[in-house]
């Protein structure tokens, strides 16, 4: 084989390229194998207790049972139509979720679902809810992820946002310490400035506390035009990602601020507006590589009232659900306990449907066998991440992934995040 190029011109394309390789391993890390939970809960600062998990599940359950069972409901909202999935075997894991682990995720809300108050009233209420987290992370009760949302940093409510962080943030370690999974949401950011100054905030009370370094991240909301497109026609929420200095855990889409600044009327107003698709495509091409989440909004149309209105609401979020699951958005937002029934029977239902195929195709891979689909390194990647995300939230077992693919679940899982397997060597 003939080469013309020396050695030389390879050193002088390493020379060339060293800052730009150093630049792409920082700024885009890749999936760092964290959990990323199914949806987010707000709760309201005055109505969160230690107990909030277990009211959520019990309400749930009992809006499943009033209806025929989850698998009366499943047959309702069609989350079943189309897939081999069995509504019975369905109920099964979703009844077990419900009854063991309801809310993957809370926020303790002192932002717009809390309102606004004199200082004591809102000094009181950050005081009880930091008591009764204390008590349900103490029991064993709290939710896998927990934190606060409090009011942005814009100018007229940036000193009660600060107050309220730092009281939840010191009364945390004062009690006990940080919860493993603590999470804080700044709202409404229209600036990379914003940004920044929660990256300084987060460090002082860091400081403060004692904390270790970039012990606390926190999640950014996108709910607002400046945050899609800047006045100098950058997108800014790219920017966000990097200007948190590696603090920034998510990207939280809010449909209905969002929507409301673009002057979309409020009949019209939804996650699946165009405007809110687009705003969803520019978080999601941000975050690319970067390791950084995403999540969808949430529906206002709440499964209450009588039985028509429970099963209109109930089809909306389970169609809306299973959409941004198909667009690669794993994460939402519920607001209401009901909507804990179709969040998991759609989202169950997605990734059960998903699975067969998914696994046939990842086992013809891995052993080189026979297929008639010629997959590629990174949709292979794709399958085993769809099961992966399966088994975390609880739709798949291991023992049913490990027989259809004919793998262990820890190269499933490795395969998933791109690490190396003794199959790539």
């Amino acid at each position: 084989m003939t080469r013309h190029l020396e050695d030389a011109v390879l050193a002088d394309v390493d020379r060339r390229l060293a800052d730009a390789d150093t630049a792409l391993a920082m700024q885009y890390p890749g999936d760092d194998g964290r959990r990323q939970p199914i949806h987010t809960v707000y709760v309201p600062g005055d109505r969160y207790t230690a107990t909030t998990p277990a009211d959520w599940s019990s309400t749930a359950l009992e809006s499943a049972r009033t209806a025929g069972g989850l698998d009366a409901v499943a047959s309702m909202v069609g989350v079943t139509e189309g897939t081999d999935c069995a509504p019975d075997t369905l109920a099964t894991l979703v009844q077990h979720k419900l009854s063991t682990e309801p809310i993957e995720d809370l926020r303790v809300d002192f932002e717009d679902g809390y309102g606004t108050f004199d200082d004591e009233t809102e000094d009181a209420d950050v005081e009880r809810a930091i008591a009764a987290l204390r008590t349900a992370v103490d029991a064993g009760t709290s939710t896998p992820f927990v934190g606060a949302r409090f009011k942005c940093f814009e100018a007229n409510t940036r000193a009660r946002g600060l107050r309220t962080l730092d009281m939840f943030v010191s009364g945390l370690v004062e009690s006990g310490g940080l919860p493993d999974g603590l999470t804080l949401t700044l709202p409404k950011v229209t600036s990379v400035d914003q940004v920044e100054a929660m990256v300084a905030v987060a460090a002082a009370l860091e400081s403060a506390n004692g904390l270790p370094a970039n012990r606390i991240q926190f999640e950014v909301q996108v709910e607002t035009p400046q945050a899609i497109l800047g006045s100098d026609g950058r997108a800014p929420v790219a920017q966000f990602v990097h200007a948190g200095q590696g603090r920034v855990s998510s990207l939280h889409y809010g449909t209905y601020d969002y929507s409301a600044s673009l002057g979309i009327a409020a009949a019209y107003q939804s996650m699946e507006h165009p405007v809110a698709d687009h705003a969803k495509n520019v978080m999601q091409l941000a975050v690319a590589g970067t390791g950084v989440h995403v999540s969808d909004g949430s529906t206002n149309i709440l499964p209450i009232g009588d039985a028509d209105n429970v099963a209109t609401a109930w089809r909306l979020h389970a169609r809306l659900v299973r959409r941004h699951l198909e667009r690669g958005i794993y994460q939402g937002w519920d607001m209401h306990p009901a909507q804990l029934v179709t969040r998991y029977l759609a989202t169950y239902a997605f990734y059960r449907g998903a699975f067969g195929p998914a696994a046939a195709r990842l086992r013809n891979y891995v052993h080189k066998l026979d297929s008639t689909v010629m997959d590629e390194p990174a949709t292979v990647r794709a399958l085993a991440n769809v099961i992966h995300r399966g088994a975390v939230c609880g739709a798949l077992t291991v023992d049913e992934i490990e027989t259809a693919a004919d793998l262990p679940m820890t190269t499933v899982r490795d395969i998933a995040l791109g690490r190396p397997t003794r199959s790539d060597q």
